[in-house]
């Protein structure tokens, strides 16, 4: 990728303290070269290895499975990235973290990923058509693209500091799964608007309390949130990063009860919705969260978690 220059500036967020978020940009309008750099060492509390946790299972509307110039890397010239989504893109960001590893005289990465994962995702349009993902890249696939993969579909500590939850418990009655969804599994398509294979990352940062990392929030972000509140014993939730997925026809309904539930039985510090959380439910987060505990996620954001 070739970069004429790279700079950071402040985002707008709400300056809760302790939180900053960063946004990244970059220009390739040059004709220099600019070597990515290699990905730090991890620290003592991650032990020798980073890890990235995947549920294998945000899924929305990409393309049919008719072949399509933005489905194919080579269309894409110097950026194979923005062609992939979901976790088909895995395969190439962990191909790019291990060469900086490697670069650096460091292990591979892990992949720690759940054990039962179908060959294909889709989801059923309102007008009855299946519309598919890329197939899903095999644990075989990604130990090519030079990750280290392990398997756990029971809730544990990944690195010796994340908490990986198991099976999500299905709390709420207006979460019920992401409508329309559907997996792919040696040639059989059948209707899965459970996901029960996603999961949710979650840590305790000392003086904040609990950090959730939701995803794309297919189970329903407050059983998300609940779930690390029991695994946690109760200590507060700090920040609640991911996509809400409450965006699209289907999905709307559970606006209203999903902005009341986290305001009133999770009660984060700060909701920070991303890509799939839709335009009117963020506006509905904006509206009861912001100023103070409203941080908008857009590509680049990096929010900084001071311990105290």
């Amino acid at each position: 990728m070739r970069l004429q220059h790279a700079f950071l500036h402040w985002g707008r967020c709400p300056q809760t303290p302790g939180i900053y978020r960063v946004v990244a940009r970059m220009a390739s309008t040059g004709t220099g070269s600019a070597r990515p750099q290699a990905i730090p060492a991890a620290g003592p509390a991650l032990g020798s290895h980073p890890c990235v946790a995947l549920s294998s299972a945000q899924v929305s509307p990409g393309w049919t499975t008719s072949t399509s110039p933005c489905n194919n890397s080579a269309a894409n010239g110097d950026y194979p990235l923005n062609f992939v989504s979901h976790s088909r893109g895995s395969l190439q960001v962990v191909a790019a973290i291990t060469r900086s590893r490697l670069d650096e005289g460091l292990p591979p990465p892990i992949v720690d990923l759940h054990p039962d994962r179908p060959d294909q995702r889709g989801t059923m349009t309102p007008a009855g058509t299946l519309v598919l993902l890329n197939p899903e890249p095999t644990f075989e696939a990604i130990e090519s693209a030079g990750g280290r993969v392990t398997k756990h579909a029971e809730a544990h500590v990944l690195a010796g500091f994340f908490f990986v939850s198991g099976e999500i418990e299905r709390v709420t009655s207006y979460e019920a799964g992401f409508v329309g969804h559907h997996t792919v599994r040696d040639g059989h398509t059948v209707p899965d608007p459970l996901i029960l294979d996603e999961r949710f990352l979650a840590a305790r940062v000392r003086g904040r309390g609990v950090s959730v990392l939701s995803s794309c929030s297919h189970a329903g972000v407050v059983n998300a949130a609940l779930g690390a509140l029991g695994a946690f014993g109760g200590e507060p939730i700090d920040v609640i990063l991911g996509g809400y997925h409450l965006a699209g026809e289907g999905m709307e309904p559970r606006i209203e009860p999903t902005v009341h539930d986290l305001a009133n039985r999770v009660r984060p510090r700060v909701v920070a919705p991303g890509h799939c959380t839709g335009w009117r439910a963020k506006a509905a987060l904006a509206h009861t969260f912001a100023p103070g505990n409203y941080g908008p996620s857009v590509v680049g954001s990096l929010y900084a978690l001071r311990a105290t």
